[in-house]
């Protein structure tokens, strides 16, 4: 009789054996090994395009700057001009509506007046943070 109960028990009590959780964990590790690269790969390149875009909105801003007080910020001044008057006749800012953007890395844009490109150069140095690169890595200029 104990047999019994102790069958009736077991059939009672269905699970997934260890072999059954291993094979799981490896199709979904596949799975993550063929979809992953693809995924991050978008990821990339929209924080190029959103870097590109900020570039373009400070870009804006420091057009305005140069209305109002007929000058880009000083290098010495940089981007925090345009949020806080450094002591300019005619500033009428500010002239973002939020801070100074970090780009898409959580790092400043580089600013540079006068710059070698033009009357200023406003980049990112890219996700490896370092000047030049490809793909990625490559710097986001204004002047590009």
């Amino acid at each position: 009789m104990k047999d019994r109960e102790v069958q009736r028990h077991l059939r009672n009590h269905k699970g997934f054996t260890l072999i059954e959780l291993l094979v799981v964990m490896v199709i979904l590790g596949l799975l993550a090994a063929l979809v992953g690269p693809r995924l991050f790969g978008h990821v990339g390149k929209s924080q190029v395009q959103a870097a590109k875009l900020q570039i373009g909105m400070v870009e804006e801003a420091l057009d305005a700057f140069r209305l109002d007080v007929g000058r880009y910020p000083s290098t010495q001044e940089g981007l925090n001009a345009l949020m806080t008057n450094p002591g300019i006749d005619g500033w009428d800012g500010p002239y973002l509506k939020k801070t100074t953007p970090l780009d898409p890395w959580k790092r400043a844009y580089q600013y540079q007046a006068p710059g070698s490109h033009g009357d200023y150069d406003l980049f990112s140095y890219g996700a490896d943070g370092a000047p030049g690169g490809e793909g990625e890595n490559k710097d986001i200029a204004s002047w590009e």
